[in-house]
């Protein structure tokens, strides 16, 4: 087999106590549009980056030495992941607020800017992968066309489970391939590696094709199944009741939650209010405070009863709907 040119990893590295160069640095190897601001002691500012180049994946262990915010605008091309081996990251990004530390990692989508308060004593492994190849990994995964870009949820679960595999992976793989003298740093080993990172990120990162990620139930769904969740896609405001859902799927209700529970991870009606929450905050994420108001916006997608969906939308986000859509002034 064939190696192609991105399979050969590029290895960079930076040891500065200079914010402009260190800025430049993080510019060139993840996004333009961004900023870094010390906000603590400016003279303890010492900013630390390897970083390492890999196909359609940039993985590197940053720290700054110093209490900084950084302003990151829109990722449009890439998903990104950031994972604290110390300390604890405050991110924002999307009206969601995630304290991300050694136990837990903050997922952002290629839409909107990401806002960080970054402890002097937080370092991290930066993980960024480029939004096709993470976009074509889990559509292979699944029997239905997936929307770009992915509703990922904003975390996940790094001491246990997919998570604790998948950051054992990356930091394993970062290490070696700093080292340059290890099986990773040939390009077919590489490759592979790079592959397990996507693949191991599509089966770990939350998803609106189900409660569980998509690896854990097996790539095929029932028709049954898949029926019924066609239906809700097309239709998310509808006020389907359990027994509409299973007159779609042509089986009893009964019969149909358990399907969802084994082959989805959640209830029909459990995950068509998942659904519809994540429509609601999209929306109110580019929505112009002064033209809309969020009761407006919530019964535009099914939610009758505004007090429940308060609760429901601040458990699933961390925040009340009013201040994601104050958060577009």
């Amino acid at each position: 087999m064939a190696t192609l040119p991105g399979d050969s990893p590029v290895h960079v590295a930076l040891r500065t106590s200079d914010v402009d160069e260190a800025r430049a640095f993080c510019r060139k190897l993840y996004y333009g549009p961004l900023e870094v601001n010390p906000v603590g002691d400016a003279s303890t500012f010492c900013f630390r980056g390897d970083v390492v180049m890999l196909g359609p994946i940039t993985v590197g262990e940053i720290s700054y030495g110093t209490d900084v915010h950084l302003a990151i605008g829109g990722l449009e091309t890439s998903y990104h992941v950031l994972s604290p081996l110390s300390g604890t990251l405050r991110s924002r990004h999307r009206g969601a607020v995630v304290l991300a530390d050694t136990t837990r990692a903050a997922v952002y989508r290629p839409v909107g800017d990401i806002d960080l308060d970054w402890p002097g004593d937080c370092r991290l492994l930066s993980v960024k992968v480029e939004r096709a190849a993470l976009e074509r990994e889990l559509d292979a995964a699944l029997d239905q066309q997936i929307v770009s870009p992915l509703l990922l949820g904003e975390s996940f679960d790094t001491a246990e489970g997919p998570g604790r595999t998948w950051a054992a992976l990356v930091r394993l793989l970062h290490a070696e391939l700093c080292a340059e003298d290890g099986l990773a740093s040939q390009p077919r080993m590489a490759a592979r590696w790079r592959d397990m990172v996507v693949s191991g990120l599509a089966l770990t990162v939350e998803h609106p094709y189900g409660d569980e990620p998509a690896g854990l139930q097996g790539p095929r769904r029932p028709r049954t199944v898949k029926r019924t969740l066609d239906a809700m896609h097309a239709e998310p405001w509808r006020q389907f009741t359990a027994a509409d859902l299973a007159s779609i799927a042509g089986v009893g209700v009964r019969v149909l939650q358990e399907s969802f529970r084994q082959h989805v991870g959640i209830s029909p009606l459990a995950y068509l209010r998942r659904l519809r929450l994540d429509e609601v905050h999209n929306e109110l994420s580019r929505s112009d405070p002064w033209q809309v108001s969020v009761s407006e916006v919530a019964y535009r997608w099914g939610f009758t009863h505004l007090g429940r969906f308060a609760g429901a939308y601040r458990a699933r986000f961390g925040v009340a709907p009013s201040q994601t859509l104050r958060d577009r002034r």
